[in-house]
């Protein structure tokens, strides 16, 4: 897994562009936030997340995609339950991940951020496979955007606090930045 930071697009993960992107205003990435996502809720491998970004999610699959069809998102990265990654948007464009969000009192996170959706829930614990390829896309990340640091790394209930609870309460903050830690000394 590589980053090209001409076109902002990683070799080596798969590649699923979303529509649902725009230019950055200043073209600064000083922020990364960390989501959860599974669709339908707490079920995984269903491929209906890369459909929700693509625009093309069939609402009448199931009963709780009929109140998110009207949504267009995106996150830059997909992360599964197996590990695989999946690039969204170019980590150059503006993807919209972060919604209504403020950082050290700067409000549209969208602007300067990358985001990464853990495929998963608040309460369900993550696997050891995307602990190890949320590690390396980050540490691949910092090595490119290094105002990316470890303390501007953010849950999406940091910048949403009240409207957001992701990655929540099963996710290994201690595990990530221990790891992270090791990562920087190799």
């Amino acid at each position: 897994m590589q980053l090209d930071p001409a076109s902002g697009w990683f070799e080596g993960v798969r590649h699923c562009p979303s529509p649902n992107f725009n230019a950055r205003p200043t073209g600064e990435i000083s922020l990364l936030v960390i989501h959860n996502i599974s669709l339908p809720p707490a079920q995984f491998a269903t491929g209906k997340v890369q459909e929700f970004f693509q625009n093309r999610l069939d609402v009448t699959e199931h009963p709780y995609f009929e109140g998110i069809a009207h949504l267009r998102v995106s996150a830059h990265f997909l992360i599964e339950r197996d590990g695989g990654v999946t690039q969204f948007v170019s980590c150059l464009e503006r993807a919209w991940h972060a919604g209504v969000s403020l950082f050290e009192g700067r409000e549209g996170c969208n602007d300067f951020s990358l985001g990464i959706e853990l495929e998963g829930t608040d309460d369900l614990p993550f696997t050891d496979a995307q602990y190890q390829a949320l590690t390396a896309l980050t540490l691949e990340l910092q090595g490119t955007f290094a105002a990316i640091s470890t303390e501007r790394i953010q849950g999406h209930s940091d910048i949403a606090p009240g409207r957001k609870t992701d990655p929540g309460p099963a996710f290994d903050w201690t595990r990530y930045r221990a790891a992270l830690a090791q990562g920087e000394g190799q």
